[in-house]
């Protein structure tokens, strides 16, 4: 009988993790406590929108796109800044995609109160920042109200309500116009990340609508920007896209995506190397 020996024990070089684990939803109890304590800890959450985006994207677009940022921003600063994320919130407030099949949303006081309810523990445990990394551009707003709601909630936990592409200094160069003003939903922009992040998620159409300058506001307003308007997809498109997605390429899409990781990556080094907020809270 030929006797096997046993395997060489792992060498604890080997298998050595790179990085402290920064997903909270893998520690144990107190892991997250001794997390929690460290000065400055800060707790990213990506939160995004299950939305019809076209006939070419998945629902899930806002959701995959400010999960990948989060993880790769998780994974590219450094492993003794004192960062962790949540799991990614994939449904939102997107009342204006009705009427497409696959849309959901949730009613703005609900959303307003899950962020309230998750600050609240993260506080509790003793978390000192909360990032909320936005995908979806249909409850920037709303999340600005939830985020002044949980402060003064909890004056002791900082909250950022972030928009994902406002990440993106240099985003002038890279989507022209008039698609940069006028793309608005499943357009250029955000097929090309998804070619870059997902491609075997995206469907081979490549959509041109809602563009219809008859149906623009008048002068001086507009969909999105200074003077904004409450629109619904319904009445400018019947894909569900808002933009001009012929010209989308993955090599694009790999552009945005460096520049969203790099602009959130600066801004996040500058917050975890300060010790803002104060500690005392004056009302």
């Amino acid at each position: 009988m030929t006797v096997v020996p046993p395997p060489p024990a792992p060498s604890p070089e080997r298998h050595r993790e790179p990085f402290p684990e920064r997903h909270l939803e893998r520690l144990a109890w107190p892991a997250v406590q001794a997390a929690a304590k460290r000065e400055g800890s800060t707790v990213l959450w990506a939160l995004g929108s299950l939305e019809q985006h076209g006939p070419h994207l998945p629902l899930q677009t806002d959701a995959l796109f400010a999960d990948r940022l989060v993880e790769a921003l998780i994974e590219t600063l450094p492993a003794e800044l004192p960062l962790w994320r949540l799991p990614v919130q994939m449904i939102g407030f997107a009342p204006e995609h009705r009427g497409f099949a696959g849309s959901f949303s949730l009613a703005a006081g609900e959303l307003i109160a899950l962020v309230r309810v998750v600050g609240e523990e993260l506080a509790r445990c003793g978390f000192r920042r909360l990032v909320l990394m936005n995908g979806h551009g249909g409850q920037i707003g709303l999340l600005e109200v939830a985020a002044r709601d949980l402060r003064t909630s909890v004056p002791a936990l900082a909250v950022l309500p972030c928009f994902l592409w406002r990440g993106l200094d240099d985003g002038s160069s890279l989507i022209p116009e008039p698609e940069r003003s006028q793309g608005l939903h499943a357009g250029l922009a955000e097929t090309s990340l998804m070619l870059h992040l997902a491609p075997e998620l995206v469907g081979q159409e490549r959509p041109v609508d809602g563009l219809d300058l008859r149906d623009a506001p008048p002068p001086g307003w507009s969909w999105e920007g200074g003077a904004p308007t409450a629109w619904r997809t319904g009445e400018l498109s019947a894909s569900g896209v808002i933009g001009d997605s012929s010209g989308a390429t993955a090599e694009l899409g790999e552009k945005l995506f460096a520049g969203l990781v790099n602009g959130w990556e600066q801004r996040l080094r500058s917050l975890l190397s300060h010790d803002w907020p104060p500690t005392t809270f004056k009302p």
